[in-house]
């Protein structure tokens, strides 16, 4: 494929394929299940997503399909027989996100069996630990069964808002960015906490609360231009581990 990209394609393509195997790395990974999408640079309307039917660690920046809001694939490899495509709900979920959202370059979304056992909590994600705190004012997303229903895409708009960072209930969990770095830190960061609070519960003990003052004066302090951008510094240290790795997601 790396003929028929231009530069920022290919390089959205390596960064995609990367925030794949790196998700795998780090245990949030649901075999070929869930999605990661890539806006293409200076493509109106086109977004990179994996092909239904691999496994994360195989995933590279050829293989990736694009498509278009409508669902229309653009372009895509030869898979000979096996002929892949995209997952309808991954479709419908991205879609609307890179529609409604044009700053937004990256979507994650995961069935880690953290972010499920959370989202499967009447009290949700609980801000017990400073990592917590970043998602302080995180989105719920009420079940709706599969999301292969274009009808839902709405409500899925409506409940992310301008955050960053959203908790599908019953389901699993989904954060954005404007870089694939920073969609990749939220979700990082996002799996540590869902993680740490069932930890937390599970001991069975009372949970030690935290002032509504200093929450919000923290949740403050993680938010957009009081920092430097999330994944600025992380992203490039990423992809030297990749590399160190298994360097065949560049192929």
């Amino acid at each position: 494929m790396r003929n028929q990209c231009t530069d920022t394609e290919w390089q959205a393509r390596v960064d995609l394929a990367a925030c794949y195997r790196l998700i795998e790395h780090y245990g949030m990974a649901d075999m070929m299940a869930n999605h990661i999408s890539m806006r293409v640079p200076d493509e109106e309307g086109a977004f990179l997503i994996n092909p239904y039917g691999m496994m994360y660690e195989e995933i590279t920046a050829s293989c990736l399909i694009k498509v278009d809001h409508d669902g229309n694939i653009l372009s895509q490899p030869d898979f000979g027989e096996l002929n892949y495509g995209i997952n309808k709900a991954g479709y419908v979920i991205h879609s609307a996100v890179h529609a409604a959202r044009p700053e937004v370059d990256c979507v994650i979304h995961t069935h880690s069996w953290a972010s499920m056992a959370v989202s499967s909590l009447e009290c949700g994600l609980l801000p017990i630990t400073q990592t917590a705190m970043r998602f302080l004012k995180i989105g719920y997303h009420d079940y709706q069964g599969v999301v292969l229903n274009l009808d839902e895409q709405q409500s899925i708009i409506a409940d992310l808002g301008q955050g960053e960072a959203l908790i599908l209930r019953n389901h699993g969990a989904m954060t954005v960015g404007r870089t694939v770095g920073e969609a990749f830190n939220w979700m990082h960061r996002l799996e540590l906490a869902c993680r740490s609070q069932l930890a937390a519960m599970a001991c069975n003990a009372p949970l030690q609360p935290v002032s509504a003052d200093v929450l919000e004066e923290t949740w403050s302090n993680y938010q957009p231009g009081t920092r430097r951008p999330y994944g600025l510094m992380e992203w490039p240290a990423l992809l030297r581990k990749l590399d160190r790795m298994d360097p065949s997601y560049r192929t």
